[in-house]
């Protein structure tokens, strides 16, 4: 009897050693089991990641896009106050030909007759002084 107990130590299917082989089995199943779920929070917490990287890229690019239209019109802005300094200088120009083809005419003194003494019907000069007496 002691030769069948010693035969089933070391069957492999049976006994103590396959005890051992499926606690094995079992720990490395276990082992195996807890690394997929911290690889899966690993990847749950990486695409967290990702999605925020995926939300800050399309802020950025709808920033990007606002700051070149704001640039855009800026250098609208730019070109037509140039336009308009160019066309000032031309008309200033033109203005400062046109006063220095026109002669102004000569400056006349009006000169207004002056007064002639009338006589009255009594032999006084008037028209000359004022009589204040009355």
């Amino acid at each position: 009897m002691a030769i069948a107990a010693s035969v089933g130590l070391q069957s492999p299917g049976g006994g103590i050693w396959g005890q051992v082989q499926q606690q094995q089995a079992q720990r490395n199943a276990d082992q195996a089991e807890q690394q997929a779920r911290a690889l899966q929070a690993r990847a749950r917490q990486a695409q967290s990641v990702a999605d925020q990287a995926q939300v800050t890229a399309q802020s950025l690019k709808s920033q990007s896009s606002q700051a070149q239209g704001s640039a855009e019109s800026a250098r609208r802005g730019l070109v037509a106050m140039k336009s308009r300094d160019d066309m000032l200088v031309q008309l200033d120009q033109q203005v400062a030909k046109v006063a220095a083809a026109v002669v102004p005419a000569p400056q006349v003194a009006a000169v207004e007759p002056a007064a002639q003494p009338v006589t009255n019907a009594f032999g006084q000069t008037t028209g000359t002084l004022v009589n204040v007496t009355a």
